[in-house]
């Protein structure tokens, strides 16, 4: 059995029975068997069950937001708004796939006629991530029941509660029989999913994770995406509006706790505005309350993860260590719950643990840079590639920057923001393959390709 921690209090709320490796091979088999029928199933119908879901989960808002802020410690406020983004991001698949499901005419030279066909991959597996359950989850499960899929689904160990409530509303959304089934469990449970003949995995969580899981892909050569870390770096030139860049990048660095995928984690900022921006870096986050997740004018809540303030704890003693000064003090709170008050560290350098490692928590760096030369560099300078952000009046020079910068998604004067009718994409140990947008949906189609040449007449 899991036990469920509540991370504002630390009190157990639940126990979860795991999903055994004998259950995890037979809802295999049970999804292969329903696969060729629900591919068979007209798009109209595909679509009115996944509206079916769509509208009990916009009707049952209330407990959904309610069970993710207790299990994972997410402001009650946030997790409503997270809910209601995963609504308005399911409207936009259901509006949007339709044209992509249809072949298309390439060229026509007669005799010859040369098309595209797309088909569903067949059985996916997914394993998604808890810091962004439904956003992120809607992000694979939509468009690939939408495509003619059957999904194999297992929530990250530390949201059982929300992955389980979401297979019931797949469940009372009318889904014939093996077409959506939710496993629950720890990493074994996740081990046991790989294993089976699937024909396509997608997975968000951790660079160490997503890179075992692609080593075990590799030899089956099946489709698959990757999700995963991130050590987004902003750059504030010399000519940006710096009190409207440290209210954006406050929020953009420390909203959910800090634990985002693209999260502002390093911040870059030319020296001729370096001290201002920090003056006003340090007044905004101080405006961010701490507190009862439930209570509506909570921004921090606790981290969901109590192994991870450990890991905060380290970058910034490894910082000070090494001459960083800290303007914001914070850290570990007292009593009960994981909570982790705000740290903003300034004269931070390459050198220090804070700018190269994932930090996933509320702590920020802060480094003076000459210009966009030096912080096209340092921006470059990691092992992760998900999100840049440039903040400046120019917009000529925010996209001659932006065009020298090795990551998935390009920012001016915002951060932290996905759109589906852009692709969400990472580089190097970030990730491969795309959600959102037409190619998020195009990774759950095969593409065949048809070359019809016209018979010639009997005689």
């Amino acid at each position: 059995m899991l036990k469920i921690i509540n991370p504002a209090t630390e009190q157990e709320i639940a126990q979860v029975r795991q999903s055994s490796r004998d259950e995890v091979a037979a809802a295999y088999q049970e999804a292969r068997q329903a696969a060729p029928l629900w591919a068979a199933t007209p798009y109209q119908e595909r679509a009115r069950l996944v509206g079916n879901f769509r509208r009990i989960l916009a009707e049952t808002h209330n407990k959904a937001a309610l069970t993710l802020s207790s299990e994972m410690g997410k402001p009650l406020v946030q997790a409503e708004r997270e809910i209601q983004g995963a609504l308005e991001r399911i409207d936009w698949f259901l509006g949007e796939t339709p044209r992509l499901l249809h072949g298309e005419t390439v060229r026509v030279i007669p005799p010859m006629l040369e098309e595209i066909h797309y088909e569903p991959l067949g059985v996916v597996g997914s394993i998604s991530a808890w810091n962004y359950p439904y956003l992120i989850g809607v992000n694979v499960m939509i468009p690939a029941l939408l495509t003619g899929n059957v999904m194999l689904y297992k929530a990250s160990e530390f949201v059982c509660l929300t992955g389980g409530l979401i297979g019931e509303l797949w469940q009372e959304s009318g889904l014939p029989r093996g077409v959506f089934t939710a496993l629950n469990g720890a990493a074994h449970v996740g081990a046991a999913l790989v294993e089976q003949e699937l024909d396509g995995f997608f997975f968000t969580g951790s660079y160490q994770s997503g890179r075992k899981i692609a080593e075990s892909l590799a030899a089956r050569f099946i489709p698959s995406g990757f999700e995963l870390g991130g050590k987004d770096a902003a750059y504030v030139r010399a000519d940006a509006a710096l009190a409207q860049a440290a209210a954006s990048l406050a929020d953009g660095a420390f909203y959910n706790a800090g634990q985002s995928c693209c999260a502002v984690e390093r911040i870059y900022v030319a020296a001729e505005v370096y001290e201002g921006f920090i003056t006003h870096f340090v007044s905004e986050t101080k405006k961010l309350t701490l507190g009862d997740p439930l209570d509506p004018g909570t921004y921090f809540g606790p981290l969901s993860r109590e192994s991870q303030r450990a890991v905060l704890d380290a970058q910034v003693a490894d910082a000070l260590s090494k001459g960083a000064r800290q303007v914001l003090s914070g850290g570990r709170t007292t009593g009960r719950g994981y909570f982790y008050q705000p740290v903003v560290l300034a004269d931070t350098t390459a050198t220090m643990s804070i700018m190269r490692e994932e930090s996933f928590g509320p702590v920020i760096g802060i480094q003076k840079v000459s210009g966009d030369e030096e912080a096209i560099c340092l921006m470059n300078d990691t092992a992760y590639g998900l999100t840049s952000a440039i903040y400046g009046g120019n917009e000529e020079s925010a996209r001659k920057i932006g065009k020298r910068l090795n990551t998935g998604t390009i920012y001016w004067n915002c951060c932290d923001r996905v759109s589906p009718y852009l692709p969400w994409s990472g580089r190097k140990h970030s990730g491969v393959g795309s959600t959102l947008s037409a190619l998020g949906i195009k990774a759950f189609m095969r593409p065949q390709a048809w070359h019809l040449k016209t018979a010639p007449r009997a005689e």
